[in-house]
């Protein structure tokens, strides 16, 4: 799998556990240690858990992929999971504003989230 699908994936694998404000940052042009981050915030450490499990838990599961290494434990307010050419943060919104990934890796593009295609119904209506 190619390192945009896997951030792609990565982000709305935490969206299904209702992550908040979820970003990716390209930043293939400004590191050598991985291609995308993607960011995302939970409200409590159970939530941050949840995040993080349905992450590492379906590509387990269905892509065979695991991390190469894990950072942050179950108490932890900021979790990270390095998938190599994907890093995924998933911190507490109150730890995120305070280490502001975004503002540090602000030379980084943000990816766009393609909008899901409406389907047409039986009789053509959208």
């Amino acid at each position: 799998m190619d390192s945009k699908k896997l951030a792609l994936l990565c982000r709305e694998l935490a969206d299904n556990k209702k992550a908040d404000n979820i970003v990716i940052l390209d930043v293939r042009k400004i590191s050598s240690i991985t291609d995308y981050f993607v960011l995302a915030s939970g409200t409590s450490e159970p939530h941050l858990r949840a995040i993080t499990n349905e992450v590492t838990d379906k590509l387990r599961n269905e892509y065979h992929l695991r991390p190469r290494a894990v950072d942050g434990d179950n108490q932890a307010t900021w979790q990270v999971l390095d998938f190599f050419d994907v890093i995924v943060h998933v911190m507490r919104a109150d730890v995120r504003e305070k280490y502001d990934l975004e503002s540090l890796w602000g030379d980084a593009p943000r990816v766009r989230i393609p909008k899901p295609r409406k389907k047409k119904s039986d009789n053509g209506e959208v």
